[in-house]
């Protein structure tokens, strides 16, 4: 008999079913994929108010000091000059040149913080610690972590934490919510202003409540978060981004600090050296379908002679702008007159979309 895998509770489980969240298995948790109200409501909310996302499936894995140079054999990003308050998204290479993970660096006072993706973490953790036994890696795999997004989200924040309505994206700062010890950045993964910030769980718990009491936050699950990435443009492990496909190919060549394109000491460093050069073979792309019907993960991208020449990574309706979108990749010599997507086996015309689909909203 095959008897289902057990899944992990994140900290704030019991709130979610008292909300009335509809619970998943999403990468070894049970989480909250949509509210009453529904997918596409919950979206609209992110993108008019401000909503919570509780992410704390999310890996935080602290490394005490500021072993800069070691991190930079593996990180492509330029560590040495990552200034204390400030993050920088990067990436986890392969010696092939392949992403085994993206994530977000913080530089503390007392060391980095690195936050991967859930799926992902004891993976890397037990990779980052194989390439650089020399360096201390510390799992925060038992602490909470909120993601507050939204153009309501600052002002609304900035009542329990007035150092909040000053962040620029990208920064990060240890400070208090509701007299609570957190670690609060402003970033995120909506495309809109937002937070995310990082505590224990039972201060989770009394400053999730608090927000939510105000008339303008919504809770909000996995499957809005998923639409609200895919009009942001943003990648997504284990669709746009694997172990196989390099930063080129997935458009991230600015997520390589200059130095380090220069010194060329970073891991699958030849591979992607030489496709900032000589271009790689396939290209990340944004795709509009001229129909109703959605590409979906998968779903084969096709030439006007009906060569396959690419395949869909991630596809759904906008909210916002009442149609399908999708992003995908596609070889770079091709024409981009004249292609389709097959879906269920009939071939539908798609155009060429500049991404993101929906203009960010971060407070620079």
């Amino acid at each position: 008999m095959i008897t289902a895998p057990t899944l992990s509770s994140i900290p704030l489980d019991q709130l979610h079913r008292d909300l009335g969240a509809r619970m998943v298995p999403f990468a070894g948790y049970d989480m909250p994929v949509q509210y009453p109200t529904g997918i596409i409501q919950e979206h609209r909310h992110v993108r008019q108010a401000a909503g919570l996302f509780d992410v704390s499936h999310m890996g935080a894995i602290f490394v005490p000091n500021n072993p800069a140079i070691e991190l930079e054999k593996i990180f492509p990003t330029d560590l040495q000059e990552l200034e204390i308050g400030h993050i920088k998204y990067s990436l986890l290479l392969n010696n092939q040149g392949g992403i085994e993970d993206d994530l977000l660096i913080s530089r503390l006072e007392d060391g980095f913080l690195l936050v991967v993706n859930a799926g992902r973490k004891h993976h890397n953790l037990d990779f980052l610690r194989n390439a650089l036994p020399s360096v201390d890696f510390v799992p925060l795999f038992d602490k909470a972590m909120v993601a507050f997004q939204g153009p309501k989200a600052r002002t609304i924040l900035s009542t329990l934490c007035t150092e909040a309505s000053s962040m620029a994206f990208m920064t990060t700062k240890k400070t208090t919510i509701l007299d609570y010890n957190v670690i609060l950045s402003c970033s995120g993964y909506t495309g809109e202003d937002g937070f995310e910030f990082i505590c224990g769980s039972d201060h989770a718990f009394h400053i999730v409540k608090t927000l939510l009491d105000h008339e303008d936050v919504k809770p909000i699950g996995l499957g809005a978060r998923d639409s609200l990435r895919l009009e942001a443009g943003l990648c997504l492990y284990g669709h746009e981004l694997d172990s196989k496909t390099s930063p080129i190919e997935a458009s991230l060549a600015w997520a390589i600090g200059k130095r380090r394109r220069l010194e060329g000491k970073f891991a699958g460093a030849p591979r992607v050296l030489t496709e900032l050069k000589d271009t790689p073979q396939r290209k990340r792309i944004g795709l509009i379908p001229e129909s109703r019907s959605i590409p979906r993960e998968g779903c084969s991208i096709h030439d006007a002679a009906g060569n396959p020449v690419g395949v869909v990574t991630s596809g759904g309706q906008s909210p916002v702008l009442g149609h399908p979108i999708a992003m995908g990749y596609i070889t770079n010599n091709t024409s981009t007159k004249g292609l389709t997507v097959n879906i269920r086996d009939t071939h539908y015309p798609v155009k060429i979309a500049k991404l993101p689909f929906v203009p960010t909203q971060y407070k620079k």
